[in-house]
């Protein structure tokens, strides 16, 4: 597997390389056919024609994900609407990066935390309505994690960061990530965000 990063003209930041020693760096009109399935392509926004790559490269099965500089609600959405996995500033720190690239080659998604967020609250609205039955089934979901994951999987439900669920349990954000790894097995889901599709009424429920 192989990470590209595509800018205009080819040139690195030493954030990227950082996380990536091994990175391959790319003008756009060079990687398509050269990307292979499963390769995390690295799209910047200040290429032209950005969005229609996305659809070049998703069509190599190749994982994409889109930085911005001025990342909003809008081109998060659009960029993940045409194929992208994941969406994140150009800016973001070598140890983020890292994270990201985790999540998305693993299946997952990922957003800002503030898109994150709002899907949240729309999962909320949406998931409610599935009525009594599923609210069985999702507490036989925390049912089998200990107490104090719970307490770390309803906050993560209700949007919380990580640095949030810590100060929220008392507890250490070392300790928050080790939770959220015995957590995410336990439950068989690869994200915060499929974690939160799958607490959402549970979750809601603890706030009222």
């Amino acid at each position: 597997m192989k990470h590209w990063f595509i800018t205009t003209d080819g040139s690195l930041k030493e954030r990227w390389k950082k996380a990536f020693p091994e990175l391959v760096a790319s003008k756009p009109d060079v990687f398509i056919g050269k990307a292979q399935p499963n390769d995390v392509v690295w799209l910047s926004t200040t290429v032209e024609g950005w969005a229609e790559l996305i659809s070049a490269a998703a069509a190599q099965d190749a994982i994409v994900v889109v930085l911005s500089y001025s990342p909003n609600d809008h081109e998060a959405l659009r960029s993940l609407d045409l194929g992208a996995r994941g969406y994140v500033h150009t800016l973001a720190a070598p140890e983020v990066l890292k994270q990201v690239a985790l999540v998305v080659t693993n299946q997952g998604v990922w957003v800002g935390q503030e898109l994150l967020a709002k899907v949240l609250g729309g999962s909320f609205k949406a998931l409610q309505q599935r009525g009594e039955g599923d609210r069985v089934l999702h507490g036989e979901h925390l049912a089998c994690l200990t107490e104090r994951e719970r307490g770390v999987a309803l906050a993560v439900a209700r949007g919380a960061t990580n640095k949030e669920v810590a100060r929220q349990l008392d507890i250490t954000e070392r300790t928050v990530k080790a939770h959220l790894s015995a957590i995410f097995k336990k439950l068989a889901v690869r994200d915060r965000l499929q974690l939160i599709l799958k607490l959402a009424p549970i979750a809601e429920r603890a706030k009222e």
